[in-house]
């Protein structure tokens, strides 16, 4: 990722950026803190949050099974990690207990650009689903920003340029308005809350595996695979669910016949 950056930069005449740490007699690095909350009886376990108002202690599993509603292999982590930070380790796994895997259905928390880039670089074909936007409401849409490959600029829904300033260390290109223009602009209120009127809008350097797999989405064939996630690793969780809980709260089943 840290290679591609720096390309990226180097493409757009832009110098490398420093190292997080790097040796500063004049200004030293001042060191990262974070308060983390951590379990007494289980300090390996992760804060999880289960709907709004619920949070506990626990772990996660991230599972994969086939269209058999086998399970073919998991990964488990502390509750306080995202899906997607634990989806290599499951894919590497996957991949050495069935190799000839051509399409992998998973949910929008794996609809990221590196697990993307991973799946269509390892030639198989990601099938996920739509994914809402994040936008305030009242705002445009990030889709209302259409971005020109040949120009490498994105035009705002008012047909003004955002041209490329920066790359930033999260690996996104940062495209930024001039603020002369949306200053003088009717839409603005729509577009920007900035106070310095200008707006910006970020694309990953592998957006493009972003958007292919957008393409995918749009195909029937793999909109028919997504469709059976509630039929195969739903249920894996269902069942699950249903033996923690028997196994906390223990049921004697009686019936006649």
């Amino acid at each position: 990722m840290e290679e591609e950056i720096e390309r990226d930069r180097t493409e757009h005449g832009k110098k490398p950026l420093k190292k997080k740490g790097s040796d500063d007699d004049s200004n030293p690095p001042t060191p990262e803190t974070k308060t983390v909350l951590q379990s007494q009886v289980d300090p390996e376990s992760g804060l999880f949050h289960k709907a709004e108002h619920k949070k506990c202690f626990a772990y996660v599993a991230n599972t994969a099974c086939d269209q058999h509603n086998f399970v073919v292999d998991f990964v488990v982590g502390a509750g306080n990690l995202h899906d997607s930070v634990l989806f290599d380790d499951l894919y590497k796994k996957l991949l050495l207990k069935v190799p000839e895997v051509e399409v992998i259905a998973m949910d929008s928390a794996y609809k990221t650009p590196w697990i993307m880039k991973q799946i269509i670089d390892s030639e198989r074909i990601p099938a996920v689903p739509y994914k809402r936007p994040m936008t305030k409401k009242g705002f445009f849409k990030k889709r209302d920003y259409v971005y020109d490959d040949y120009y490498d600029c994105i035009l705002c829904p008012e047909n003004q340029l955002l041209k490329y300033s920066t790359t930033n260390r999260e690996g996104y290109r940062e495209y930024k308005s001039n603020p002369e223009v949306c200053w003088s602009c009717a839409k603005c209120n729509e577009c920007t809350a900035s106070q310095g009127c200008q707006k910006v809008v970020t694309r990953h350097v592998w957006e493009e595996y972003i958007e292919k797999a957008e393409d995918y989405r749009h195909t029937p064939e793999y909109r028919a695979i997504y469709a059976q996630r509630k039929e195969t690793i739903e249920r894996v969780f269902c069942r699950c669910q249903r033996k923690a809980w028997n196994a906390i709260h223990p049921v004697a089943w009686t019936g006649k016949s």
